[in-house]
């Protein structure tokens, strides 16, 4: 492995900058996005000197609201501000949200992405100071506020290489097992950095790819191939090696998932790390072998996840799983992916929660450029991208998900590195030969969601209309958050109603993401 000196070390630089710098300093005034137009729309750039910010929202005093709007025409987390009214006069009526606080529905776990070998080598490839500008811009309290990091097990098409943590060929046991290179030189130094500019707990989710070839029925990293089941019991033990491993770096997992997008390892339709389950050894594997292995161990408050992959295979996949007894006891949640969401009715999450409504449902993987009919994987600018992304944040959170997590939190400019061309677009993209990034509109997009619904945040009751999509949540700190969306191509006014504060008029521009927040 790779000498963690070496990790310490650059560890110890970033916070040396920040320190010097006064990265690490609260926000007391917003810095604008730095505008550059592209062929798809306009991103904010930032540099080592130089990166948009939005401070902290203070606390108001009663009847006063903030609004954050990012839109279309350019703005992008444009805060305005005004105050509750008694009533409003005849242009407001027709299009109303009232607010319900007294009725509630699930909690929030957080926001946040994915901190794979291809994140590391582009972050990594930026001067020192433009590295923190790009993790502030997710982590810190004047960026997004991103407090959930998935982390590979091994390898994943957004690595330059296949492997796995026990590669040594014809060697059937864990004894070769060791965290790669990657580990040390990506992962563990960006989420170490990351949680030091946190003002919140990031949480991480491990989610493996692949098992070792020698572990699998088609001694492969990819195509179709399941796990031998000869092997059930060390695939388990291979996690908690992982989870070990990442101790000793003092980085503790809040949840795993049972292994990513096991459909791709049974119609291998795309060609990379992959491994098939199907419900019976899925549910053999979880209840006699994982879920068991992990409950024993010092992991014990580690969470386990099911499914990691899309909606498509719900209800009827957890439906099995939890029919047998010994199974179910060991699931905590359910992991899904947005990739077919456009084909599967969001209300099936309503059947997940209605069957299992104890169980966390979590998106865990989005990203865009994935379609065949994406020609241009990077779309720098696009705002069309954003508002998929509003819209199915909304959709997700008002049907039961607790917390929403994307892909690399940074790409090059092709969508990579990958090993197998799997090429997509991320809401930052790194240009290495200028030392700069993109903050592209997705990422502002999920912003409007994770910098101000915190965890602990409570859903609550929003009436909809037909012309504005909307959900809201109730914050710890007493505060209410509403996003708004509207998806036409002019402004909208409808006003929000609320029993205790009185009414709020609002004129929301055309093709705009909007936060609304009053205490």
């Amino acid at each position: 492995m790779t000498d963690m000196a070496a990790q310490l070390k650059w560890i110890l630089s970033m916070v040396a900058i920040m320190t010097l710098t006064g990265l690490n300093d609260a926000a007391t005034a917003a810095d604008d996005c730095l505008p550059r137009k592209f062929a798809y729309g306009t991103v904010c750039v930032c540099n080592s000197t130089y990166c948009d910010r939005t401070p902290e929202p203070e606390t108001l005093s009663a009847g006063k609201y903030a609004l954050y709007t990012s839109s279309n025409a350019g703005s992008r987390m444009r805060r305005s501000s005004g105050s509750f009214v008694p009533s409003l006069d005849s242009q407001w009526s027709g299009d109303e949200i009232d607010v319900d606080a007294t009725t509630t529905y699930q909690t929030i776990h957080g926001f946040g992405g994915a901190f794979t070998d291809s994140v590391g080598i582009n972050v990594m490839a930026l001067s020192p100071n433009t590295q923190l500008n790009l993790l502030k811009s997710y982590f810190a309290d004047d960026g997004i506020k991103y407090n959930i990091g998935r982390v590979p097990i091994g390898g994943t098409d957004f690595s330059t290489r296949k492997y796995t943590y026990a590669d040594s060929k014809g060697i059937p046991d864990l004894n070769n097992f060791d965290l790669a290179p990657e580990d040390a030189e990506y992962k563990i130094p960006l989420i170490k950095t990351a949680m030091s500019m946190a003002s919140d707990e990031i949480k991480l989710i491990g989610s493996a790819w692949s098992a070792p070839p020698w572990m699998k029925t088609n001694n492969d990293y990819s195509g179709i191939g399941f796990l031998k089941p000869t092997f059930m019991e060390t695939w388990a033990e291979y996690h908690i090696k992982f989870l070990n491993a990442y101790s000793k770096q003092n980085l503790t997992f809040w949840a795993l998932t049972t292994g990513n997008e096991p459909l791709n390892g049974i119609v291998p339709v795309n060609r990379f790390n992959s491994m098939g389950w199907t419900p019976m050894s899925h549910r053999e594997w979880i209840g006699r072998h994982m879920g068991p292995r992990l409950r024993s161990s010092e992991h014990n408050r580690t969470l386990l996840f099911a499914i990691d992959d899309q909606r498509i295979v719900l209800p009827w996949w957890m439906k099995m799983l939890m029919s047998d007894e010994q199974c179910a006891k060991h699931i905590d949640g359910i992991a899904v992916h947005w990739y077919l969401d456009f084909i599967v009715p969001v209300k099936v999450l309503n059947e997940v929660h209605k069957n299992f409504g104890d169980k966390i449902i979590m998106n865990t993987e989005a990203s865009q450029g994935d379609k065949p009919w994406d020609f241009v994987k990077v779309q720098l600018g696009s705002w069309a991208r954003a508002e998929n992304y509003a819209n199915n944040i909304i959709d997700d959170l008002n049907h039961w998900v607790q917390g929403w997590v994307e892909w690399n939190l940074a790409l090059d400019m092709t969508g990579g590195p990958t090993w197998v061309s799997n090429f997509i677009d991320s809401p930052i993209i790194v240009d290495k030969t200028k030392d700069e990034f993109y903050k592209q509109p997705m990422f502002y997009a999920i912003g409007h969601f994770s910098k101000f619904i915190s965890r602990g945040s409570t859903r609550i009751k929003l009436t909809q209309t037909s012309v504005v999509k909307s959900v809201g949540f109730k914050r710890p700190d007493g505060a209410v958050v509403i996003v708004l969306y509207n998806r036409r191509n002019k402004p909208v006014n409808i006003s929000i109603k609320d029993p205790q504060r009185g009414v709020i008029g609002l004129s929301l521009q055309k093709q705009s993401i909007n936060t609304l927040i009053f205490w």
